[in-house]
C-alpha cells in the first residue's frame, strides 16, 4: 500500500526540492497529496472482501489505518506537513454536540452524561496501549477557546458583563495559557551522564542486547562502562525494566533502568508512554501530553490552579447574565426560561459543559494538593498500594508511604523549592 513515485533517499537536498503538496512517505518514497487515493490495495481488498462477506486477513485494518495516518497531511513550504489525526475529533465533535444539546432540554442531558463517558473510554482505551495521543490536549485547548469565543459572543452582547470583568477573564486565560507552556517543558529527563552530547538515553531492544550488564551490576552504555556506585547491590529481581539496588550511604535509594541503561535516583522513575526516566516522576499527563515531573510538577498545579479559578469566574459570569436575581449554585439547577430561546439554551449548555470539566481538574487538583501535603507522589502512592506498604487517609484520597513526609510545611517547602533544594542528585549519585 504504498503511493507511488520513486525511492529516494530522505536528505536534506530532496526535502528542499519538495513543492507544497508534495512529502516523504514513511517508506522513503516521494509522493504527492494529488496521489492519495491511488494504490489503496489494502482498501480494495477490505472492501471487496466486506462485499463478499469474507473474513478479512490479518493486519490489513492496522495497515490501512498507518497509511492513512501518513496520507493525511496539509500543504506547507518545503513539503506537506503531517497532522496528527487525533487532533481534529474534539475540534469536530465538540461544536456539533454542544449545539445538539442546545436544541432541548433532554438532549442536552443525554450528550451532557455521554461525553465525560466517551472520554473516559478513549483514555483507558490509550492508556492500556501505552501510546501518545494529542486528543486531550486537543480537548483542553479548543475547549478553552470555544468557551471563551460562545461567552463573548453569546453572553457579552447582552449587557450585563462588564467591560473591566471581561479583561479579567481574559487575563486569567493568558495566564492559565502560559502556565501551560510551562508544564508543557522538560518535565526533569534524565540524561546519560557519561555522553558527552548529553544525549537523552532512551533504551531500545537493540541497545538491551548490546549493553549487558557487567560483574558489577551496572553494565555500559553507548560503549563507555558505569563505575559501580560504592555501597549498592543490584538486588536479585529482575521482573520489568526497573531493578532496584540496595540502599547506600546516606539510605538514598537508587535503581538500575534497563530500558534506559542508567541507574535512576531516588524518587525518579520510567515512563512507558515517553520512553524515558524522569526525575521525582509523579505521573504522564494525557492533559498535556508529556510527563509530570520534577522541572514543570510547579507549572502544573499552578495551570490547574488557574484554570480552576478562571472557570469557576467565567461559570458565574454567565449564569448571573442568563438567570438575573438568583445565586449561581442556585441558577445553575434552576433557571426557569433558559430554553426559551436557542442562544440562552446554548449559554446554558455550555456552563453545564464546563462544570464537569471544571469538577473533573478540581479533583486533580485537589488530589496534588494533598500529595504535595504527604510529600508522595502519584506513582509512589500507586507502588505503595501494590506492594502494601502504605496507607489510606483522608477517605482514600492520599495514600502515605511515610518516607519522604517530614511535616506538612516542609513538604510544602520542598515542593515550592524543587528547582533550588539543596537535596539535588550530583553527579556522584547518578553516575
Amino acid at each position: 500500500m504504498k503511493p507511488g513515485g520513486t525511492k529516494t533517499s530522505r536528505s536534506p537536498e530532496m526535502e528542499d526540492t519538495l513543492c507544497c503538496c508534495e512529502y516523504l512517505d514513511r517508506n522513503g518514497e516521494r509522493s504527492h497529496l494529488a496521489a492519495c487515493c491511488c494504490e489503496c490495495d489494502d482498501l480494495d481488498e477490505c472492501c471487496e472482501r466486506w462485499l463478499t462477506c469474507k473474513s478479512l486477513p490479518p493486519g490489513i485494518l492496522e495497515r490501512i489505518a498507518d497509511t492513512f495516518t501518513d496520507r493525511f497531511r496539509l500543504p506547507w513550504l518545503r513539503g506537506a506537513v503531517k497532522i496528527d489525526i487525533s487532533l481534529l475529533p474534539p475540534i469536530i465533535l465538540l461544536p456539533v454536540f454542544l449545539h445538539v444539546a442546545a436544541l432541548h432540554f433532554l438532549l442536552a442531558l443525554v450528550i451532557l452524561i455521554s461525553l465525560p463517558v466517551l472520554v473516559l473510554w478513549y483514555y483507558y482505551l490509550t492508556h492500556r496501549k501505552k501510546g501518545q495521543t494529542l486528543f486531550f490536549l486537543s480537548l483542553g485547548l479548543f475547549s478553552l477557546g470555544y468557551m471563551y469565543y460562545l461567552f463573548l459572543q453569546e453572553v457579552v452582547p447582552r449587557g450585563q458583563v462588564e467591560l473591566s470583568q471581561v479583561i479579567l477573564l481574559t487575563c486569567g486565560l493568558i495566564l492559565m495559557l502560559v502556565a501551560l507552556s510551562q508544564a508543557k517543558r522538560d518535565p526533569g529527563y534524565l540524561l546519560c551522564q557519561m555522553s558527552s552530547d548529553k544525549a537523552l538515553c532512551q533504551g531500545s531492544s537493540s541497545n538491551n542486547n548490546n549493553n549487558k550488564l557487567n560483574r558489577n551490576g551496572l553494565g555500559n552504555s553507548n560503549g563507555l562502562y558505569r563505575e559501580p556506585v560504592s555501597g549498592v547491590a543490584m538486588n536479585s529481581n529482575t521482573e520489568g525494566y526497573p531493578r532496584m539496588l540496595a540502599e547506600g550511604p546516606g539510605r538514598v535509594t537508587e535503581d538500575w533502568c534497563t530500558k534506559c541503561q542508567l541507574v535512576r535516583p531516588a524518587r525518579a522513575g520510567h515512563c512507558r508512554i515517553c520512553g524515558r526516566c524522569v526525575k521525582r516522576l509523579d505521573h504522564h499527563c494525557v492533559w498535556i501530553n508529556t510527563c509530570v515531573g520534577e522541572e514543570n510538577h510547579q507549572a502544573f498545579v499552578l495551570t490547574l490552579t488557574l484554570f480552576l479559578i478562571t472557570s469557576v469566574y467565567g461559570i458565574s459570569l454567565t449564569l448571573d447574565t442568563l438567570c438575573k436575581g438568583k445565586s449561581t449554585i442556585k441558577a445553575l439547577f434552576y433557571c426557569p426560561g433558559v430554553y426559551g430561546d436557542y442562544s440562552s439554551a446554548l449559554s446554558f449548555t455550555c456552563v453545564w459543559y464546563c462544570v464537569i470539566v471544571t469538577s473533573g481538574m478540581g479533583y486533580i487538583l485537589l488530589i496534588q494538593l494533598f500529595n504535595i501535603s504527604y510529600n508522595v507522589t502519584e506513582r509512589e502512592a500507586r507502588i505503595a498500594l501494590r506492594e502494601n506498604t502504605g496507607r489510606r487517609l483522608l477517605w482514600g484520597l492520599v495514600v502515605d508511604t511515610g518516607q519522604y513526609n517530614r511535616g506538612f510545611l516542609c513538604n510544602w517547602v520542598h515542593f515550592l523549592t524543587l528547582h533550588s533544594s539543596a537535596v539535588q542528585h550530583s553527579s556522584e549519585d547518578i553516575v
